[in-house]
Order: C-alpha cells, then sequence, then structure tokens
C-alpha cells in the first residue's frame, strides 16, 4: 500500500471512529502487510516480534467481520499465558467502543471455573484464551464451536514452547474446516511449520523484518563470575528512571531479589511469576503500569505478549538459556522509538556466544566501577488507589474520573490510568493529589453508592 492510513482501507465507519478516538493515525509494518489479506478473509501466517502491532492487525479483521446480529461465538482467539489473552481482550474491547452489545469473553486457567460457565450461557461473540482453558470448556459443552469462522493463534512459538501442541490440534478438531486462520509466531522454527501446514495450505506468508528499535537500546554487559548479583543489582539504577524490569530464571531467584532489595535499599519491587494468585498478578502489572511501583522483578512469564509501555531500563540479572529470550526481554524497552538500556550480568563464555550470534561489537565491563556506584532509589510520579467495585457494579473509568474531578475537585491531568475489573478497580494519581484523592474518596460516593477505597 502507498499509504500507512487506515482510511484507505475497507473498514466499517464505527471501526475507523473507534481507531480515531484511540489515537491509531499510521500502521506498523505488521499491519500495512496483513490487514489488507485479513480484511479479504485470506489466511494469514506471519512471523511479527511482540510489540509489532499485530493484535490490532487481527484485532480489525475480527470486528470488521463480525456480524453484529449473530448472538453466537465468531472468533476464536488462542494465546500462551493469561496475561496476554487479557491484554489482547482490553485491545478488542477498545477496538469495539463504536459497536453495541459486542461480548467478549476470556477463557483462561487460574481463575474459577464455574463462573466462566455461567457467562458462556449468556452468549458471547469473540473469545479469548489459553489452550488448556478453551479446550476443557469445549469438551463440556460449554463453548458451542459450530459458528466460528476466525480463528487466531498468537505468540504461536510461545504457545508450543509451553507443550500446547496437542492441545490446539483438539481444540482445531472442534472448529468448522472453512475456518478464517490467522497464525502469529515471532519465530518460525520446525514445529510452527509443521502446525501452520496442519492448520491451512494456502495462506499468505507475511513476515517483518527485524525492527530497527535494537539501535535504540542500549546494551551494557558486566562480567559477574563469582560476584554478589544482588550487591550489584541496585547499583545500575540512575536517576530519572521510573520503570525497571529485572529479570530472573527461577520464582526463588525472584523473591530473594526483592527480599533483599527490600531489606538492604528500602526499596519495594514488585514480583512476578506463575506461583502467585491470578488476582495479584492482575494489581502487580497495574501498579507497575500505573508508575507507582517502579521496580518489577519477574520471570520470562512477564517477557512475552505484556505491552509494558516506556519501561527505562531492563536488567538481567539471570541470563536466559537461549538469545531469542534475551531479544524479546530487552525488547521491553525502546518502544515507539524511544531510547532505551539494557543492563547484563553475564559470564565471559556465554558473552562471547552472545557476541558472535549477534555479530555486534559489545564489550565485556568490569563490575568494580559499577561497586563503587552510588545507590539510587527510582522515584514513582503516581499512588494508586483501590475501589471495592467493578464491572460487575456498573462502574466506569468515566464514573471514578467525574468523582475525582467535578466531585473532589482534583485536576484532570492529575489523573493516570484507570483500570476497571469485575469486581474493582484501580486508580493511579499524581503524589501531590493523592492525599486530596483519597480522602476525598473515603467520604464521598461514587454514583451514588459507597465504596470501599484501599491504599496500594
Amino acid at each position: 500500500m502507498e499509504t500507512k492510513q487506515f482510511n484507505n482501507l475497507p473498514l466499517q465507519k464505527d471501526v475507523l471512529e473507534a481507531l480515531d478516538i484511540l489515537g491509531y493515525k499510521e500502521m506498523t509494518p505488521v499491519q500495512q502487510k496483513s490487514l489488507p489479506f485479513i480484511l479479504q478473509k485470506k489466511d494469514i501466517i506471519a512471523k511479527a516480534a511482540t510489540g509489532s502491532g499485530k493484535t490490532v492487525s487481527f484485532g480489525l479483521g475480527i470486528v470488521n467481520n463480525l456480524d453484529t446480529e449473530l448472538y453466537k461465538v465468531q472468533s476464536l482467539i488462542l494465546c500462551p499465558t493469561r496475561e496476554l489473552a487479557s491484554q489482547v481482550s482490553t485491545e478488542i474491547k477498545k477496538l469495539l467502543r463504536k459497536k453495541e452489545n459486542i461480548k467478549v469473553l476470556t477463557l483462561t486457567g487460574g481463575v474459577p471455573y464455574k463462573p466462566q460457565v455461567h457467562s458462556l450461557s449468556h452468549k458471547a461473540h469473540i473469545i479469548v484464551g489459553t489452550p488448556g482453558r478453551v479446550l476443557k470448556h469445549l469438551k463440556e459443552g460449554n463453548l458451542k464451536p459450530q459458528d466460528i469462522s476466525t480463528l487466531v493463534l498468537d505468540e504461536a512459538d510461545r504457545m508450543l514452547d509451553m507443550g500446547f501442541y496437542d492441545d490446539i490440534m483438539e481444540v482445531v478438531s472442534f472448529i468448522p474446516q472453512k475456518t478464517h486462520t490467522l497464525l502469529f509466531s515471532a519465530t518460525f522454527p520446525e514445529n510452527i511449520e509443521k502446525l501452520s501446514s496442519s492448520l491451512t495450505e494456502d495462506a499468505v506468508f507475511v513476515e517483518v523484518e527485524k525492527s530497527k528499535k535494537d539501535e535504540n537500546i542500549k546494551e551494557v554487559f558486566y562480567d559477574t563470575t563469582a560476584r554478589d548479583k544482588e550487591a550489584l543489582a541496585a547499583k545500575v539504577f540512575e536517576k530519572g528512571l521510573k520503570s525497571i524490569i529485572i529479570f530472573c530464571n527461577t520464582k526463588i531467584q525472584c523473591d530473594e531479589l526483592a527480599d533483599y532489595l527490600e531489606e538492604n535499599y528500602q526499596m519495594e519491587p514488585l514480583v512476578l511469576h506463575s506461583d502467585l494468585e491470578q488476582q495479584y498478578r492482575d494489581e502487580t502489572l497495574v501498579l507497575f503500569e500505573n508508575k507507582s511501583y517502579p521496580v518489577l522483578i519477574a520471570t520470562d512469564v512477564a517477557a512475552r505478549g505484556l505491552d509494558i509501555e516506556d519501561v527505562d531500563l531492563v536488567v538481567n540479572f539471570d541470563m536466559p538459556e537461549n538469545f531469542e529470550v534475551y531479544t524479546h526481554r530487552i525488547g521491553r524497552t525502546a518502544r515507539a522509538g524511544k531510547q532505551g538500556r539494557a543492563v547484563s550480568f553475564c559470564d565471559r563464555e556465554y558473552f562471547l556466544e552472545l557476541k558472535e550470534e549477534f555479530n555486534k561489537d559489545y564489550e565485556l565491563l568490569n563490575p568494580e566501577e559499577l561497586e563503587k556506584k552510588e545507590i539510587v532509589k527510582p522515584g514513582y510520579e503516581y499512588s494508586t488507589i483501590y475501589i471495592s467495585g467493578g464491572k460487575k457494579l456498573k462502574l466506569r473509568a468515566g464514573d471514578i474520573l467525574g468523582a475525582l474531578t467535578a466531585g473532589i475537585g482534583c485536576a484532570k491531568e492529575d489523573i493516570g490510568k484507570i483500570n476497571i475489573f469485575d469486581r474493582c478497580s484501580y486508580v493511579a494519581v499524581k503524589n501531590d493529589s493523592y492525599e486530596k484523592a483519597f480522602n476525598g474518596l473515603q467520604k464521598n460516593k461514587i454514583k451514588n453508592k459507597d465504596f470501599r477505597v484501599y491504599r496500594r
């Protein structure tokens, strides 16, 4: 296409209006290459990295081709993790904001099963889920697949790495054969070729060249052979950093590093790994995205699929087992053309292999200079308020914003992100206005209802 503008595509008026409200003006490379085919309902196999805009690619296809008069499941999107499924659902709902009475349902493990059964009984148009939980609903007859016309496999390589091949193929066996199939994968190993050939024979292959965003990432490596990495971790923070992700390879290491930073430097890092309950994981991501807590320590559950914007620094406390994961990790920073920084602790052997793999003029630094640095505690601009009400009580972001501005007198520009869940909500407020906002919400009603509020 000669232009990157969405309005040159055969998109419905309400879809274009939603894009305009969301501020999407130009297409990313994967959207340019895939959307014309997707809107023609041609099968797509796309090689595109995390953060490339692929969710909007398949999301627009689903939303634009949706039969709004048919109150049955028409599209199924499979994702490797609960977090990615939740993120994809949120993005789809944004694209649907100008369409009425369209239901998007998320089906993942780690949350109660029976409420999902109840929600499915009330019909849905679009299902986003993880393979295991979706398959369970299909087997038990809760999810009726006969009207599914679009199947999306998002982060397909990650799903196969997690051992979902058999589950995926069993899910596919329930779905009508003539389904519009869209497969997105960051890499294309043999098992992806096997999967794609099993799903479609005449798909259009789309490949997006590797982004040049890594040129905006300053990569620094420290030789930490037989070094106390925990003591070094706090030394890599610099003034002005508001968002830092530290990657560890194990859940135990995440917890131990968090304890070390809190006990020795009075920092309060957030921790994210698979042992945590879903509600805690949701809250952790909200607090990090809100910039209420600047440091997140995570296993690779956070490396793929999570669209966390404006990460200033990525730290590889432990180096990953393969270089592909390294690329995904540092890709959390330097988004949207911004500058980013990645600091890695590794031994010389690993460093030399990585240097050869990427053919870059990396330098392995002696950590002695780092050890001499003073500790800089990352600052935060916002604090978060928890509200004991959400979608189930018809609470909306506009209701909370109105209560804070018109009701309490907070300035609109002092209110940050507002996240609404089924039974609770979170609102980020600039520190200077936080006490006023918190005390006001304690005393005042929202939508003429009393809600409990807590500090987060």
